[in-house]
């Protein structure tokens, strides 16, 4: 126990996000089966680890983060600071910080402070005292001038850093998602929701690596959502370009399965390589290539450039070409301003905060109502019918016979007094 204990203490930290594992383990050139036999578990394990189904613990945890650990690298020395201070660096305009060093501002923000070096553990040895030295005779040297503060690099808020997001990312992706589905106004739709979804969850964007990558992820689940074939807006795509090349190459890519253009769209379309393919993909980078392949290879059948490339990265070249020639080439509408999309965001958010407050208020009073009406004393159920026996039948008036019928009709025929009434005569 203290063993494993010490190993895990010792073992660098494990990277929380799968596919940093993943980056990592290709980086070194490990295959899964060389990192399941040296940590000691399947194959299908070390896949869950990196697809984010499982996560490992104990000495395996510790195995796995030392055998896919970066190798160090040598620690660069602390200059020397010089004794008299440089000249100040031209003063450049206001730049836009970068997106992935943007953090919401709930966030806790870093240090701006620059990171002072370390000095070495071991002390260096004493030296002997210098003599003091002469006092001066002369006027005293002037005072060194100080240099001037650089100006900082203005912090955005998450309103600004998100438009600029939006700004930078949002054109290119609508023509995107258009090569993937064929529908312009669904591709538009897609963005939009892709957006409004990233604004809504912003602070787990905001310190996200790749930001681009994560709207463009949920942009494409969103287009490829089988859901879309029951409205009829989007159930047949749009109409094909007019030129035969690009009507040649959009018909060909629409003829491919959704997961084989997928890959195709990102590792010739986007230039993303294999392993981030496949990562994007939830693939392995494997299937990933297999993919690949196989979409090269359809396509090639329909455009006859690419069957005529000399080797696969002149293929892959040329068809990057293609496909942004066709992105460009085509009429895609303008995606909404950044304004609107947080403003839709926001209005979404408080629309279902809203209907949940409410169903929750119908809830508590139909509960509430159940209670004020339901009975507060047991009521004793009816019990079910018996057959009661000894009742004497049913008695009624008797058939009347002939003689009766003729003096029926006697009474009926006379006076209704009188003597014959009390009398009467039976013919």
């Amino acid at each position: 126990m203290t063993r494993s204990t010490t190993d895990e203490a010792a073992a660098p930290p494990l990277p929380s996000s799968p596919k940093e594992r993943r980056r990592l383990r290709e980086a070194k050139s490990l295959s899964e089966e060389q990192v399941a036999a040296a940590v000691g578990v399947t194959r299908a394990t070390v896949r869950s680890w990196e697809t984010g189904r499982t996560t490992p613990r104990g000495r395996k945890r510790a195995l796995y983060a030392k055998l896919i650990a970066p190798d160090p690298k040598p620690r660069p020395r602390p200059a020397r600071k010089p004794k008299s201070p440089p000249a100040p660096l031209p003063v450049k305009g206001p730049e836009v910080a970068p997106v992935l060093e943007v953090v919401h501002e709930a966030e806790a923000t870093p240090s701006s402070e620059p990171a002072v070096a370390h000095e070495p553990a071991v002390a260096p040895a004493p030296e002997a005292a210098p003599a003091p030295p002469p006092a001066p005779t002369g006027p005293p040297p002037p005072p060194e001038p100080e240099p001037e503060p650089q100006p900082a690099t203005p912090r955005l808020s998450p309103d600004e850093a998100f438009d600029a997001l939006y700004a930078h990312a949002a054109p290119g992706l609508v023509r995107q998602t258009y090569l993937l589905t064929g529908r312009r106004s669904l591709a538009r739709e897609s963005v939009e929701r892709a957006f409004q979804l990233a604004w809504h969850r912003w602070p787990e964007v905001a310190v996200d690596r790749d930001p681009v990558g994560w709207v463009r992820a949920a942009a494409y689940e969103c287009a490829m959502s089988p859901w879309h074939r029951l409205r009829r807006v989007h159930r047949h795509p749009d109409a094909p370009p007019s030129e035969p090349a690009r009507r040649a190459l959009f018909e060909a890519l629409l003829e491919l399965p959704p997961a084989y253009r997928r890959t195709l769209l990102l590792y010739d379309g986007v230039g993303l390589d294999l392993p981030e393919t496949a990562a994007e993909t939830e693939a392995s980078t494997p299937a990933a290539a297999g993919r690949l392949e196989v979409a090269r290879a359809a396509v090639a059948e329909r455009v006859p450039e690419l069957a005529a490339a000399a080797s696969p990265a002149e293929q892959s070249e040329l068809l990057h070409d293609r496909l942004g020639g066709l992105a460009r080439a085509e009429h895609v509408p303008a995606p909404p301003p950044a304004r609107a999309v947080r403003t839709g965001s926001e209005n979404k958010a408080r629309l279902w905060t809203r209907a949940a407050i409410a169903f929750a208020a119908l809830l508590i009073g139909a509960t509430a109502l159940t209670l004020h009406t339901a009975p507060t004393h047991y009521e004793q159920p009816l019990s079910p019918p018996e057959r009661v026996g000894g009742v004497p039948p049913r008695g009624g008036p008797q058939k009347l016979t002939p003689q009766d019928l003729k003096l029926q009709k006697s009474l009926n025929e006379q006076l209704a007094h009188g003597p014959e009434r009390l009398v009467p005569r039976i013919p």
